[in-house]
């Protein structure tokens, strides 16, 4: 071969029309080696390259003639002694860390295991079983497509309107997408698939994790998989699960036209990444990538232990995001995501674990400050789920901007008032206008607020509304796994019912959290399936279901429910008021217009402070005036809408609500009850001072009309 000594930078393999550019950081190895593999099955090894170069802890090397398909891995020589963190093992091949495709599905087989399985002191010996032909390979990749003058919608963050999906959950069930293409980055860029999307009026779709990942092999045991892919092994490379095309590398092209398509509708994408944790698991999981290739330097090792990996994700390890070549890793991998990919943002997974100095959150952390400064990366959409399961986990409101973050207060709030619980009403009205109290003292707008009734962690949205309980029984663990705490309401029967009366109510319910969610401040998030019914049978954590439990039930879609929230999202649309880019006064004047917001009781009265602190009040109403000030893009215009009313009852009595008799709404025209199907225009107007009937839990919106 001709070989030549290459260059430490750019990590990963790195082809030039003529030959590929091997890179690796190890800053413990004492030897690399470079295995490349035959193009038919991937399994035969054809070559093995002694890596001679290195430079400041990036093993490299050239090799002319290499080109675009080509299968390789790494086999680094090092100490296997795990009381000092390390764990060397060149039996086993690893995958490039950088590895732009991965060619198969990461196998669930001991030979993967740096250590003879069996007791729990196994670890302490190397296992010397070559793994090689079943393990995944790397494949050098050709980086060209034609975007064919892509543009990123650069939608901004007060128009944005997300909606979470699982690449496969969405497209497995559909029946206008050719059973070939269901599942696949290729079926979600379907022409039925957009069209849905398109008449929803969301402007932007959450993909669950699309890096390639390993599924646990207490999963296989029991005949599971890990579906929802949280146990990222490949930051570089699209999932192949996901691909129609199984050629080797031939996802990267597909994810890349399914961006292009997706741009054409005007929809933006958002990835949820997974840097805090890999799918290498605690110190008895596989060695696949970081852990063979330098333990002590990518994972948070236990000070006292160094056996042990420190675990504030409850996955079994932590990425050691403050040792600077593993923040290049994740820089250079959201990067490429953005100029590469053109992805248009990321949902960071429990992100406080990737800013924690020793134990602590640190919102100076170095990868929060790195993010911050980047001049590619500060420009896209970025969402941090505040929280992670170590001490001090729940940072909501403390991440700096330009971070907007997973609202789980307003989650909580929301679900508490809806099913009745005491609590106070300034609660409520905190989330409906944007948690200020969590977000304006860091000088973020309401946009920092992401708000959301259902995501994929827990109940559907119909499943919040039918079962009281968890019902986990089919993930194999008792129905131990999941949170107990769901905030839930049957409304008299768990699970399926024919009773009229109970599937009303949830119905009802079902509307009261949607016209919550889309009228208030803040940035909306649907939860993907909710605007069709969908349900998991109550399971609240479907990470291991890859069947019809997670999957979408198109054939049984509520068209009602479908109809209804793409009303909301319209209603939204048009009107500024309820998307401001900048916190809402309490008093004000705008273009000669009365503006603001102003909080009122059933009686039509002003809310007083000790209104406010009533924690048995039910119900509650407020006027929003549409003069008010909002910036638009990066411009400061003024938004002039109309007024709203909008009474809030959670209470299980009906009643009447008296409209002020103010000067700036002499008539209203009702144009939302939750208490009713969808109305087909305006419905009745009501003069001020006239009281208006609201059902038991129900949400009512007025115009004024005059």
């Amino acid at each position: 071969m001709d070989t030549r000594p290459g260059a430490p930078y750019p990590l990963g393999a790195t082809w030039d029309g003529a030959g590929v550019n091997f890179a690796l950081f190890s800053e413990n190895a004492v030897g690399v080696e470079l295995c490349l593999f035959d193009d038919v099955g991937g399994n035969q090894e054809r070559a093995r390259i002694a890596l001679s170069e290195q430079t400041d802890g990036a093993w490299h090397i050239y090799i002319a003639g290499v080109a675009p398909g080509q299968r390789y891995g790494y086999r680094v020589h090092g100490p296997y002694d795990p009381q000092s963190g390390h764990r060397f093992n060149p039996a086993k091949l690893l995958l490039d860390p950088y590895a732009r495709a991965i060619d198969r599905p990461i196998p669930l087989d001991d030979a993967l295991f740096g250590y003879p399985v069996g007791d729990p002191d196994a670890d302490r010996a190397r296992d010397q079983r070559d793994d090689a032909a079943v393990m995944a390979k790397s494949v050098v990749v050709d980086p060209g497509f034609d975007w064919e003058g892509d543009r990123p919608p650069h939608i901004p963050w007060s128009e944005t309107i997300l909606y979470e999906a699982h690449v496969k959950g969405l497209t497995a069930r559909h029946p206008e997408v050719p059973p070939e293409l269901r599942g696949t980055y290729t079926g979600l860029a379907s022409a039925p698939l957009i069209q849905h999307l398109r008449a929803l009026g969301i402007t932007a779709i959450e993909l669950m994790p699309v890096h390639q990942s390993a599924a646990a092999k207490h999963l296989g045991e029991l005949g599971l998989t890990d579906y929802w892919g949280y146990n990222s092994v490949g930051y570089f490379a699209p999932d192949l699960r996901f691909a129609a095309d199984k050629s080797t590398g031939a996802q990267v092209t597909e994810f890349k036209r399914m961006v292009k398509a997706l741009h054409a509708a005007g929809i933006e994408v958002i990835l949820d990444v997974v840097y805090n944790h890999t799918g290498e698991g605690n110190h008895l999981g596989p060695t696949l990538c970081f852990r063979g290739i330098d333990n002590a330097s990518y994972y948070r090792l236990n000070p006292e232990n160094r056996r042990y990996c420190l675990d504030f994700t409850g996955c079994g390890n932590t990425l050691n995001t403050r040792h600077p070549r593993v923040l290049q890793l994740i820089m250079d991998s959201l990067r490429y995501w953005v100029t590469e990919m053109r992805v248009d943002g990321f949902r960071f997974d429990l992100a406080v674990t990737l800013a924690r100095d020793g134990q602590t959150f640190d919102r100076f952390a170095p990868l929060l400050s790195a993010i911050q400064q980047d001049p590619v990366l500060c420009r896209v959409k970025l969402i941090a789920e505040p929280w992670d399961l170590g001490e001090g986990g729940y940072q909501a409101g403390n991440f700096p901007p330009p971070f907007s973050e997973l609202n789980g207060r307003y989650r909580d709030t929301v679900r508490e008032y809806w099913r009745g619980t005491d609590q106070t009403l300034a609660e409520l009205a905190a989330r409906f206008t944007g948690s200020a109290d969590l977000y304006r003292a860091t000088r973020r707008r309401p946009h920092a607020s992401i708000n959301f009734i259902t995501s994929h962690d827990g109940f559907t949205l119909n499943d919040l509304v039918s079962y009281r309980e968890k019902h986990n029984e089919a993930n194999g663990e008792d129905n131990r796994d999941g949170e107990s705490n769901n905030r839930s309401w049957n409304c008299g029967a768990e699970g399926p019912t024919e009773d009229p009366i109970v599937t009303f109510t949830r119905k009802r319910q079902k509307r009261n959290f949607l016209a919550t969610l889309l009228l208030s401040q803040g940035v909306p998030m649907l939860l993907g399936g909710d605007e069709i019914g969908r349900t998991q049978r109550g399971n609240n954590n479907a990470y291991c279901q890859d069947n019809e439990i997670s999957w979408f039930d198109w054939e049984h879609a509520e068209r009602e429910m479908l109809e209804f929230t793409r009303y909301l999202i319209a209603l939204r649309k048009r009107h500024p008021l309820f998307r401001q880019a900048d916190w809402l006064s309490e008093r004000g004047v705008a273009d000669s217009r009365p503006c603001g917001i102003e909080w009122f009781k059933p009686d039509g009265k002003e809310m007083s402070e000790e209104d406010w602190r009533n924690g048995f009040a039910k119900s509650l109403a407020v006027w929003l005036g549409g003069g008010v000030s909002a910036r638009q893009h990066v411009v400061a215009k003024r938004a002039v809408d109309d007024c709203f009313f909008i009474m809030f009852n959670a209470h299980y009595e009906q009643l009447a609500f008296r409209l002020p008799a103010l000067d700036w709404g002499k008539k209203w025209s009702r144009i939302l009850d939750t208490g009713e199907p969808l109305p087909a225009g305006d419905g009745p107007v009501y003069s001020a001072g006239e009281t208006v009937p609201i059902y038991a839990r129900a949400l009512i919106v007025l115009r004024r009309a005059a």
